[in-house]
Formats: C-alpha cells, structure tokens, sequence
C-alpha cells in the first residue's frame, strides 16, 4: 500500500502492537515523515529501529 499524504495508517509493529499513524508526506530528499497519533511525536522512517508495515487505512 502506497500512503497518502494527511490519512491516518494501522500499523503492526514487529511485537505485534497497533499503532495509528498519519503520513506526513516525502521531504526533499524523499525520506517519508510520519506522526503517532496517540503521542503526537513526529518522526522520519530512516529514524525507526524496528520493523512495521501498514495494515490498512484507518
């Protein structure tokens, strides 16, 4: 699945959590930036030590 800028994202992570996050968008040099929705914190993939992937839209 291909994000969309400003939806909101279920996303698994590897321990089996569920988290909502919004995509944010591609910067200049196309690193994708996102936003939890339940901590606001504002981060960049290249930042994430785990691994994720989006489950459906939210």
């Amino acid at each position: 699945m291909t994000p969309q800028v400003d939806r909101v994202y279920v996303i698994e992570l590897c321990s089996g959590e569920l988290r909502h996050w919004r995509f944010l968008g591609l910067d200049r040099r196309e690193t994708a930036w996102w936003r939890d929705e339940e901590t606001g914190r504002t981060f960049s993939e290249a930042s994430l030590m785990y691994v994720w992937e989006i489950v459906a839209e939210a």
